[in-house]
């Protein structure tokens, strides 16, 4: 990789935070304009909003469905590709794609618009986090991670409830063109700044799938979407918490909605710190710390104080666990890095439809608006067994940081840069 200077290096790690932020923005400013989109595209909302609002959701699930089909499809196909070069075309295909999302004229051609939206996501992530722990040097590839995964974490601050507001005054159309013109700029920076890194022609489609041969790594999938589908649990239903469990008026969904990203935003910049020093330690802390929370927010999340204290606390135990197990999953997939880092983001997304579906279900079998933290506390609870087994699978002497990765000198380009060694 070329030598960067301090503030193009800076501006390269600022430009893949960008990228995230408005992959952020764009997935979940979604449940805050629904009602809108459903109003204006699905025939007889006024009728039945109930219906319609259901309806609607289907925007919502074929962006996951879509991050989950595209994130290994894209890692395996791009596996001999340049890094800057991949982070160029997924960009370039995010503008496209949430341009079409603010323009198509039926209900269902955004639902294929939002499909298509999707399938850049995962890779992104991936290529994102293994290109800002290069950036970032060795012993600190935990902090690149959590860099790359910060844009996310600041959306849900920043970009969900601007990108709410916007589709409230101007329409949900603009919206998704304003998330377009964020992506814009973003690879307008990328072609400018980002380092350039040779791709590696040994690499394949072939190659890189036989990463799923490795039981360790589905065991950490497993862990993605169980473990942390208890966070979605509790927030695919943020706004009937606070209207129906506290009591509290319209107004404070926002607010709440960034109360947790502020908490994801600090959790994630924890994690990449902790991963750096002791992967295990953090995954085993983190879990707990999640696990704990979301059983004392079952108990008391109907006081509004206990709500908001509370809710902040489950953005930032479940997001101290983010860049820990991907930089685990990078470190289990081997050579085929991009493929393990971009799956994580897949299980993410199981995760969310996982959790929104259960803590759904006990809704509406009439066990109150606290009941899905419940589950999220379930759920939390088989993640972190997971993990543990995971963690005493390992070979006896394994290292334990997000620099699980080794970084070994080795013979011609590789698409990371470095190889991922494992003793």
């Amino acid at each position: 990789m070329q030598h960067l200077s301090p503030s193009r290096r800076m501006l390269a790690l600022f430009t893949l935070a960008l990228g995230g932020f408005g992959i952020g923005t764009t997935e979940f400013a979604t449940m805050g304009i629904l009602p809108l989109a459903a109003a204006d595209l699905v025939p007889g909302y006024a009728a039945d909003p109930a219906v319609g609002i259901a309806q609607a959701g289907h925007l919502i699930t074929a962006y996951a469905l879509g991050v989950v089909v595209g994130a290994p499809t894209v890692a395996a196909l791009a596996a001999r590709m340049s890094q800057r070069t991949l982070v160029l075309l997924l960009v370039a295909a995010f503008t496209v794609a949430n341009l079409a999302s603010g323009l198509m004229p039926s209900f269902e051609l955004t639902v294929a618009a939002r499909f298509v939206a999707a399938i850049p996501h995962g890779a992104y992530f991936g290529v994102a986090s293994l290109l800002a722990a290069r950036i970032m040097g060795p012993g600190r590839q935990g902090a690149g991670v959590a860099l790359a995964l910060s844009g996310l974490t600041i959306a849900n601050v920043i970009g969900v409830p601007l990108g709410t507001w916007l589709g409230q005054v101007a329409g949900w159309r603009w919206t998704y063109a304003t998330v377009a013109v964020i992506f814009a700029v973003t690879l307008l920076l990328a072609w400018l700044v980002l380092p350039r890194v040779q791709g590696d022609p040994t690499r394949s489609a072939a190659k890189e799938l036989l990463a799923f041969r490795n039981p360790r790594l589905w065991l950490m999938i497993a862990v993605a979407c169980i473990g942390f589908g208890g966070f979605f649990a509790v927030y695919s239903y943020a706004a009937e918490l606070v209207t129906r469990a506290a009591l509290l008026p319209e107004s404070a969904i926002a607010w709440l909605l960034a109360t947790i990203g502020v908490g994801m935003t600090i959790g994630n910049v924890i994690g990449g710190w902790a991963a750096d020093r002791s992967l295990r330690r953090t995954i085993v802390a983190g879990f707990s710390g999640f696990l704990v929370v979301l059983v004392l927010f079952a108990l008391l999340a109907s006081n509004p104080v206990a709500l908001f204290a509370l809710a902040f606390l489950v953005g930032l135990t479940s997001s101290v666990l983010i860049p820990t197990i991907q930089a685990r999953i990078i470190g289990i997939a081997g050579d085929a890095e991009l493929l393990g880092a971009a799956t994580n983001h897949a299980a993410f997304n199981v995760g969310n439809a996982l959790g929104a579906a259960l803590g759904g279900a006990v809704i509406a079998g009439g066990l109150g608006y606290l009941a899905p933290a419940w589950v999220g506390a379930a759920m939390a609870g088989i993640g972190f067994a997971l993990a543990l087994w995971s963690i005493a699978t390992d070979r006896r002497g394994a290292p334990d940081t997000a620099s699980v990765p080794v970084v070994a000198t080795v013979a011609g380009p590789t698409t990371a840069g470095i190889r991922i060694v494992e003793r």
